[in-house]
């Protein structure tokens, strides 16, 4: 488990990011607890984020469409409080080792600031997106390690 605390060392230096259709300030803090985008009947016990932002983009797109009307992307750099572990429903189950650089933590993600300058998808590949979205949303089976 990665750590902020000087006893062990972290899993990455970031910096870190956190997409989301949420409108944000600095200071804010994100916490888990809430439903998941993906399966609405499970409410997460961590707060997910990444060290690259075209990552958190991304994160940020699909949030906007699985939210829906009048949502917005927002991509936002964090700092996390506490204590975070590779994100497992990604790391080693979908791609080995964490070359998404995903985590998650248990403990909230200040946000320091929003950032522009990450890659949007294309309408081409937006579409791609849809489609897998759909088909994960279909899928019962779809679990996510909370």
């Amino acid at each position: 488990m990665g750590s902020l605390g000087p006893e062990s060392e972290a899993l990455d230096e970031g910096p870190f990011f956190h997409g989301t259709t949420a409108h944000l300030d600095a200071g804010d803090l994100l916490t888990a607890g809430y439903q998941s985008n993906y399966r609405p009947e499970v409410v997460m016990n961590h707060i997910y984020f990444t060290a690259l932002a075209d990552g958190a983009g991304l994160a940020a797109e699909l949030a906007v469409e699985l939210t829906g009307a009048g949502a917005s992307p927002h991509v936002y750099v964090v700092e996390p409080t506490g204590p975070f572990e590779d994100d497992p429903n990604v790391t080693d189950k979908k791609f080995p080792g964490n070359p998404t650089r995903s985590y998650r933590s248990a403990e909230p993600l200040r946000v320091v600031r929003e950032v522009a300058d990450w890659a949007r998808l294309t309408p081409e590949a937006l579409q791609v997106w849809r489609g897998r979205l759909a088909l994960l949303l279909a899928d019962e089976r779809g679990e996510i390690i909370n």
